[in-house]
Parts: structure tokens; C-alpha cells; sequence
């Protein structure tokens, strides 16, 4: 039987608590990257905590967006996340549980070093590979170190760059508006924190989002700045 491999990533498993989601979400980028990529996502959501807590004690309305959407873009699904998937053992054992005999895989990939374009729309053209791709994967699973780093062959992408630069961004920003923070602001920084909820996909309509994304993010800081102007004139 043929079967064409498919997978959600990041699954978040249920959670009781803000702490029990934020240890979650580290230790998942722990495996994704390493231990440092992981303290530099709890530094950064303990800071945002730490500044709610003393403009309004008791809310988690700012740091709950946070935690969720900085997590999802930094563990944006790049070429080494696709191998760790596949190679980590639970896809081949998810398979078995469902299939009986021999299976032979097939995968539809479209990588931006080797994929075509179309001619007429100019997105990467998906194509198919074969079982062999397991050993390659697990393979690139192990690079997963080169990720960001100038040996990264396909961190010079557009998307790469872009998914990088989103993080950059989305750090910059939460860290200008923190500062000072006040409880009346939350709500505004709130709503701008989680817009990075709307880039889905890959590829074009990912380009897409994010240029979505990049309007709704200068309407949000607007709103912020309108805000704050209007309580300084008063």
C-alpha cells in the first residue's frame, strides 16, 4: 500500500496551567534547536510576565499570547523540522499501527534548492520521492544544528530569511512596548501579540500571510500609539 506521508506539526497537548504550557513549549524547542534556543524563548516570555505582573498583578492575558505565538514562530517548519518529524521514530510506528505488511512510501516535496517553478505562476512545484528519503532525513535531522548559521544551505531562501526576521521583529516589538507598561495598555499589546496566528502555510500563501500579517501588525502598533497619545494629552 502507498501512502503519502501527512502530519500536523507542533501538536499541543492539553494543558492546566500558564507554567505547565510555557515548560511544554520550551522543551519542545529544546528538541527543535538545543537548550540555548529554549532560554532564550523562557527569557524572553519571563520578561513580558514580569512586566504584566507589575502594571496589573494577577493578568496573563499579555503573557499567554506570548508564550503562544513567539513559540510558533520560532519553531517555524523548515527543512530540518520536516526530517525530525519523519525520522523520529513515531511517524514509521503511526504508519504501522495502521497498516499491515509491507508498506513503500512516497513523499511529495517541493525543497527550494532542487524543486522547479511553474512557469506561469512561479511557486515551487511539488514532486515525488521515494522510500529512500527515511535515510535522508534521518541524516538532516542531525544537521539541525547548522539552522541559522551562515553553513545553513537553506537558510539564504526568501523564507528562511523572512521567518528568521519575523522572530527578530516580533521580539523587538513586544520589548518596546513592555517597557513602562501600563494596565490599561494590555489589552491593545495583547491583540497585537497574537496576530502572528494568522501566518500559516508554506511557501506562496505563507508570503501571503505574511504580508497580511505585516498590515494588520501597523494597524495594531497604531492603535497602540493612538492610545498612549491620547492618555499623555490628558
Amino acid at each position: 500500500m502507498r501512502e503519502a506521508a501527512r502530519f500536523r506539526a507542533k501538536p499541543e497537548r492539553p494543558v492546566k496551567t500558564l507554567d505547565e504550557a510555557i515548560a511544554y513549549r520550551a522543551a519542545f524547542l529544546a528538541d527543535y534547536q538545543d537548550s540555548a534556543y529554549a532560554a532564550r524563548y523562557l527569557q524572553f516570555v519571563g520578561a513580558v510576565r514580569t512586566a504584566e505582573g507589575a502594571a496589573l498583578p494577577g493578568s496573563t492575558e499579555l503573557t499567554e499570547a506570548v508564550a503562544k505565538n513567539l513559540f510558533k514562530l520560532m519553531a517555524y517548519k523548515d527543512e530540518y523540522e520536516v526530517a525530525r518529524l519523519y525520522a523520529d521514530g513515531a511517524f514509521v510506528a503511526k504508519l504501522r499501527e495502521r497498516f499491515d505488511g509491507d508498506l513503500r512510501l512516497s513523499f511529495h516535496l517541493a525543497p527550494p534548492l532542487l524543486a522547479r517553478r511553474d512557469p506561469l505562476t512561479g511557486h515551487l512545484q511539488k514532486r515525488e520521492y521515494g522510500a529512500w528519503m527515511m535515510p535522508a532525513f534521518r541524516l538532516l535531522a542531525r544537521l539541525k544544528f547548522l539552522r541559522g548559521t551562515a553553513f545553513d544551505p537553506f537558510g539564504y531562501t526568501s523564507e528562511r530569511k523572512a521567518e528568521r526576521q519575523l522572530i527578530a521583529d516580533y521580539e523587538t516589538t513586544i520589548t518596546r512596548y513592555i517597557a513602562g507598561l501600563r494596565a490599561d495598555r494590555i489589552p491593545a499589546l495583547a491583540r497585537l501579540a497574537r496576530l502572528p496566528g494568522m501566518i500559516r502555510g508554506y511557501g506562496h500563501i505563507k508570503e501571503d500571510a505574511i504580508r497580511k500579517f505585516t498590515t494588520e501588525r501597523s494597524r495594531a502598533e497604531a492603535d497602540i500609539e493612538d492610545r498612549s497619545f491620547a492618555v499623555a494629552a490628558e
